[in-house]
């Protein structure tokens, strides 16, 4: 009996999944390529849900605490939480590279790509400050959502969430409760296609070792090693640290309820995929508000990547270790400024982390090497993605117990 639950848990299938994924794409080579049509309709069934579900997550969210005292409050707070926690997790990425050296004695000359270096170069730049907080601001809505533009779709749906709020008498509420409405049915269809994870997730394996085969994986082992040790000292340490001190739950509530939404990130590699999980996890679990949780989470989906912080960090550090470059002053400021802002860019679907190109053109650092690290990167991107989605968690247990009473007040005047 044990055994078949054993076999019913998600993760478990994942990690069988990944394993004879593995295996295939060892025997078959080259040809086991004929599998990557499984992961790509597990990855486009993602997709075609997430930018939906964002948008009326967040407008909903925004309608539940628009009209109170506490949305400016938790809006301020979560964000400058994001920015703060990527911040440290970049420098937490710069010392762990510092003291493991995961770069010394790696080549990766012969792994090099012109072609792809070219792509990478294109796709790689980061644009300014004020270039971001422009683009983030939609010409045209409709076209955002054509094309899954996550953060401006976030600004629209908190500007027209707030603006719900403002219209007078009941004419809102009945728009409110259907938008709470589709959210539970987007979270049914996504619980759906999390069935078939495993089948994904065994498609992209069998691809990825089957095109490039274990040696990448060697050569890359004691990055990966290094970059294993600073997600869990992140994800079990600092962020139950950082609950335990300025939230109502406990250090170990949050690491024992946040298991299934971190398998669910393990398996899709998708912060927006695992959000009805994650949001699941903290309304029921850890008892946040689901006005909290409503704005807080999606809005962590897409910009709070924690873990993305750590891996352009300790890629920035491995690069340069690879080839002697010795890195002065500025050049640890620009990689601290453009992983923050790069990981807070970064859309919470899975895919290749083209942003760590700016950071490490940023700091004079040579990107030769870096198409191994494309290819490799669905087995970072797991990960990370667990990160995400804890500090995302964590946020939201923060915001929920400084704005309590004004959440709460909100909600029942929203019901009354």
């Amino acid at each position: 009996m044990k055994s078949k639950s054993l076999l019913g848990n998600i993760g478990v299938q994942v990690v069988i999944a990944m394993i004879i994924g593995a295996l295939v794409g060892f025997i078959m080579g080259e040809s086991a390529s004929v599998f990557a049509p499984l992961g790509t309709i597990f990855i486009h069934l993602i997709k075609m849900l997430v930018i939906p579900l964002v948008l009326v997550s967040i407008i909903s969210g925004a309608a539940s605490l628009g009209d109170s005292p506490s949305a400016g409050k938790i809006g301020i707070g979560t964000f400058g939480f994001f920015i703060v926690t990527s911040g440290i997790a970049v420098v937490l990425a710069l010392v762990m590279g510092n003291l493991f050296q995961p770069g010394a004695g790696v080549d990766f000359t012969a792994h090099s790509s012109p072609d792809l270096m070219e792509v990478t170069k294109e796709h790689g730049a980061l644009p300014g400050v004020m270039d971001t907080f422009i683009g983030m601001i939609p010409t045209n809505v409709f076209e955002s959502l054509n094309g899954g533009n996550i953060l401006q779709i976030l600004v629209f749906s908190i500007f027209f969430g707030i603006a719900l709020t403002k219209v007078k008498g009941d004419g809102a509420k009945p728009i409110l409760a259907a938008l709470n409405t589709v959210v539970d049915a987007f979270v049914w269809m996504i619980n759906c296609v999390m069935i078939i994870a495993p089948i994904g997730v065994f498609g992209l394996m069998a691809d990825s070792v089957g095109t490039f085969g274990f040696d990448a994986l060697e050569v890359v082992f004691k990055l990966f090693a290094v970059f294993v040790a600073a997600i869990l000292i992140y994800g079990f340490i600092f962020f139950p640290l950082v609950v335990q001190l300025f939230s109502r739950a406990s250090a170990r509530q949050f690491i024992s309820a946040m298991k299934k939404p971190q398998v669910m990130a393990l398996s899709t590699a998708s912060s927006m995929a695992t959000l009805p999980v994650n949001m699941e996890t903290c309304e029921e679990d850890l008892k946040v508000s689901k006005a909290t949780t409503a704005f807080v989470l999606p809005l962590g989906a897409t910009i709070n990547m924690s873990g993305n912080a750590i891996y352009y960090g300790l890629v920035a550090m491995f690069f340069a270790q690879m080839y002697n470059v010795d890195l002065s002053m500025t050049a640890y400021a620009a990689i601290i400024f453009t992983s923050t802002l790069g990981a807070i860019g970064q859309a919470g679907v899975p895919g290749p982390s083209f942003l760590v190109v700016a950071v490490l053109l940023a700091a004079g650092i040579p990107i030769d090497g870096l198409p191994l690290l494309f290819a490799l990167d669905r087995v970072f991107d797991m990960i990370r993605t667990a990160l995400n989605i804890t500090g995302d968690a964590a946020c939201a247990l923060i915001m929920d117990k400084y704005t309590e009473v004004e959440v709460k007040a909100d909600s029942e005047h929203s019901l009354s």
